[in-house]
């Protein structure tokens, strides 16, 4: 497969659309999937119970789309944990892409039963709607904790360690549960071992928001910016228009490439003090400057010390190609940023 893979298949959705489910459709992932579908005149439900997403992110998405585009989307306020809502939510539906649930380590140390609940209860019970709606295919967002403590660079998918959080326990489970769907009821699905994702509609508020919208509020606001531990923590960072990329190529795989995971990154590797230095340099190129050096202090618990991808696998076997490496996705996000985090 070729860098073209994505175009095509765009192309052929646009000539023949399909209907959609987005579970976390008001978060960070799942808006900007439901932006990229319906720009692509395809038809969404979306599911959401505003736990960690936002009205907001609708609301933006609704305005970079048409009035006819928009009509196309039917949302829909219900809890995964709720079998009901999730029956619900699958009538009717071609293609499932389950973004739902409560993200980062830190939160899942702190709430192991919240994560649990949302992450395993809610994660099967989407697996047994889809399956009795008998979806065409069903892509789950899985994650890189899942490789744990296992040490060997590039991380590759056959290879994981033992779980360092609740959180990598509850991903670790949903890539069981899915391949026992695949061996118990026939019913195949891809997960999705997302590295790092960022971009614009990433929130930058609370106490578990990822690094580069924390940051970069920071900056833009003259705020102290914190590095935990060295700085010579590394991570796979990949922009969110490579995310919605690796989903629609799953949606639309081949039976073949189902009931596998596959790493969604760039397949790079940066440290915390480079990140650093490169949302500097951007925000500068955006009007913004800032002077301050950051502030160094104990490495954060659950933390792995490294983190990069090898795709490979997803590369040949479903044609993804990142179209943006972590500077030109920097490049691209920051004027959000500076627009919106100001």
């Amino acid at each position: 497969m070729t860098a073209t893979t994505y175009n095509k298949v765009k192309e052929t959705l646009v000539q023949t659309p399909k209907t959609w489910l987005i579970t976390g459709v008001a978060g960070f992932i799942g808006s900007n999937l439901l932006e990229t579908l319906l720009l692509l005149d395809q038809k969404v439900v979306g599911l959401d119970n505003f736990a960690t997403g936002f009205q907001h992110n609708l609301d933006e998405v609704k305005s970079l789309v048409s009035a006819e585009q928009w009509e196309s989307f039917t949302f829909i306020e219900g809890d995964i944990r709720n079998l009901d809502d999730c029956h619900a939510a699958c009538i009717g539906v071609d293609y499932v892409l389950h973004q739902a649930a409560l993200g980062s380590v830190p939160r899942s140390i702190a709430d192991p039963i919240a994560t649990n609940d949302t992450n395993i209860s809610g994660f099967l019970n989407m697996l047994v709607a889809a399956r009795d709606a008998k979806v065409a295919s069903f892509t789950y967002a899985a994650s890189s904790s899942t490789y744990g403590d296992h040490p060997a660079l590039p991380k590759v998918e056959e290879n994981i360690g033992k779980p360092l959080s609740p959180y990598a326990v509850t991903k670790y489970v949903n890539e069981l549960y899915a391949d026992v769907f695949s061996r118990t009821y026939g019913f195949k699905t891809i997960g999705l071992r997302y590295f790092n994702i960022f971009g614009k509609r990433q929130t930058p508020d609370g106490a578990y928001a990822a690094v580069i919208p924390k940051w970069t509020a920071a900056m833009i606001a003259g705020d102290e910016v914190f590095i935990n531990g060295d700085g010579e923590t590394s991570r796979d960072f990949n922009f969110i228009e490579n995310a919605v990329q690796a989903n629609i190529l799953a949606a639309t795989a081949t039976e073949e490439a189902k009931n596998q995971v596959y790493n969604v990154a760039v397949g790079g590797r940066t440290t915390l003090n480079a990140l650093f230095s490169a949302l500097k340099e951007h925000l500068s190129i955006n009007g913004v400057s800032y002077t301050q050096d950051p502030v160094y202090r104990d490495f954060r618990a659950g933390d792995v010390r490294h983190s990069q991808a090898d795709i490979t696998k997803i590369q040949n076997a479903l044609g993804y190609e990142p179209q943006f490496d972590i500077i030109q996705g920097i490049e691209k996000a920051m004027p959000w940023y500076v627009k919106f985090l100001g």
